[in-house]
């Protein structure tokens, strides 16, 4: 074959672009079972995350303390022992099927429920951990996908942000209560967290990631959410001058 025609490129481009494309999917079809497992096993670390648990080896850990995963129907009842989400739960599934993840730490049992909201730039998660008696935070764990460094992005921070919810309070007089508030402003100690000085807008985020999506499980929770005024009139009360706007003005 003549090397210098165009006949002659024609095919060996498209020879090589063949190959390629069959070697990019079969290493995207080999890898793809390793990457659904390393995803799933975040998921793991996440939920013992939420559980103060933060052993080596999470999956054996994910083994040894998650007793039951459940599908709850929307009275609080088990629909199934079906696993909810595999690599972690989006709003629709949190609404639809209501995964539960019952835990047993120490001979005491805790529930696990899976949060998504919104911060300021984008998604932000979680899992929340209450006691036996479905009121009490044994534990929590925030991811986000997007929120200022230093910022919003300290909801990941365990001891600034995370670990003051541990002992608060869930529910009040049949109502959700829990809830994060501007910093420096906690007036009821049992059911508010102080929110991130300079991120106003992510602690909103979290609140009412909280407040929302605990509400679907009021029914196994006995109680239902309290109005979600007073968090969101809290985001816009900072004036310019403020710290709160930083994260608003990135």
């Amino acid at each position: 074959m003549n090397t210098n025609k165009n006949t002659y490129t024609f095919i060996y481009a498209s020879i090589v672009v063949i190959i390629v494309a069959f070697l990019l999917a079969f290493v995207s079809s080999a890898l793809h079972q390793r990457q659904e497992d390393n995803i799933a096993l975040d998921k793991k670390k996440h939920i013992l995350a939420s559980l103060n648990i933060f052993e080596k080896d999470a999956a054996a850990a994910f083994e040894k303390y998650i007793t039951s995963e459940q599908l709850l129907n929307e009275n609080g009842t088990v629909a199934s022992e079906e696993k909810g989400c595999a690599f972690g739960c989006g709003t629709s599934d949190i609404t639809e099927k209501r995964p539960l993840y019952i835990a047993n730490v120490n001979g005491d049992t805790k529930y696990v429920f899976p949060l998504t909201g919104q911060g300021l730039w984008g998604p932000i998660s979680g899992y929340i951990a209450l006691n036996s008696d479905k009121n009490t935070v044994y534990g929590v764990d925030f991811s986000h996908a997007s929120e200022t460094p230093g910022l919003g992005a300290e909801i990941t921070n365990r001891e600034k942000f995370q670990a003051p919810f541990q002992g608060k309070k869930v529910s009040k007089d049949g109502k959700i209560a829990l809830s994060v508030v501007k910093n420096g402003k906690v007036e009821n100690p049992d059911y508010e967290v102080n929110g991130l000085s300079g991120a106003t807008f992510t602690s909103v985020g979290v609140s009412k990631m909280l407040q929302e999506i605990l509400s679907i499980y009021g029914s196994f929770l006995g109680s239902t959410p309290v109005q979600q005024s007073a968090p969101e009139e809290a985001a816009t009360e900072a004036s310019p001058a403020e710290p709160e706007e930083a994260e608003s003005n990135n």
